[in-house]
């Protein structure tokens, strides 16, 4: 935190920092298999590239952040062959009188986490998952860009709220149109008339790290994937559909809205990038 290692206990931001008074700052999600963090250079570039766009400065070079989560695994006995690891990085804007001029804070907050990696129960990706269409709608891309991976999640909250009570295992939120976009936390593949589809970036979603992987496996395997505008009745008649994300990968969807996806199982399109995904991602 803030350029030393500290415990949790001593982990404590100003109840002035902008991050918890307001939202403002961004974030990464990471994994490891072992001690190599999956896509790395990629999430940090994505870390840059949000923090550029709400005009904060991150104090600290993509190089040394590189070599700090690699510290914070070794320092919490993580990232080994034994324990993957979860790792996070949130830069905030910082501590500050009230008010919402970024110049209030002379610089930003960087907080690393490094924890022991709890990917879903195995037998999900079995018997895959079940989602519902939520009736919170993603936010609006001309009001905030969803490539800014922001603190303020309160839409995602708002729609994970209704999965919990509807007792599914998440969201599929929609947009100002009606289209599909993604999950709360993850993107979004269905395969329909031997095309495998998602929705385009115009849609209104985060471009996802696993995301781009999945697509550039998918054509590795001469699989057609096509990036589009899609409806929830078209979503409905899917043979199969998929949730990629940096620590669940590629999770089958079995069930939208108590509706069977194809055959109520994983799919072969899904089975097949899932195999081809262990792959590339080692060990």
């Amino acid at each position: 935190m803030n350029n030393k290692f500290v415990t949790d206990e001593d982990a404590v931001i100003s109840v002035f920092d902008h991050g918890f008074l307001y939202g403002d700052g961004v974030y990464e999600t990471l994994r490891s298999y072992g001690p190599r963090i999956f896509m790395r250079d990629e999430h940090l570039s994505r870390l840059l590239r949000s923090a550029e766009a709400i005009g904060l400065t991150i104090p600290i070079s993509m190089t040394s952040l590189a070599d700090i989560l690699h510290e914070a695994m070794i320092r919490n006995e993580v990232g080994t062959e034994q324990r993957d690891a979860y790792l996070r990085v949130t830069v905030s804007r910082g501590t500050g009188d009230i008010g919402l001029d970024p110049a209030l804070c002379p610089s930003p907050t960087v907080v690393v986490m490094a924890n022991p990696l709890v990917p879903p129960a195995s037998h999900l990706y079995e018997t895959g998952v079940n989602v519902i269409i939520a009736s919170t709608k993603r936010n609006l891309p001309s009001a905030l860009s969803p490539q800014i991976k922001a603190t303020n999640f309160l839409n995602n909250i708002q729609a994970k709220r209704e999965a919990i009570a509807a007792g599914a295992f998440d969201s599929l939120l929609l947009n100002w149109e009606q289209h599909l976009t993604e999950c709360t936390i993850s993107n979004l593949f269905f395969a329909l008339d031997g095309t495998l589809r998602t929705p385009a970036l115009e849609c209104g979603l985060l471009d996802g790290i696993t995301r781009m992987v999945v697509i550039r496996l998918a054509g590795e395997l001469n699989m057609h994937v096509e990036e589009g505008r899609y409806t929830v009745d078209q979503l409905f008649q899917a043979d199969e559909c998929f949730l990629t994300n940096t620590t669940m990968e590629i999770m089958p969807v079995t069930s939208i809205d108590r509706r069977p996806v194809g055959d109520g199982t994983p799919g072969p399109l899904t089975r097949k990038l899932r195999e081809q995904f262990l792959v590339i991602r080692g060990r």
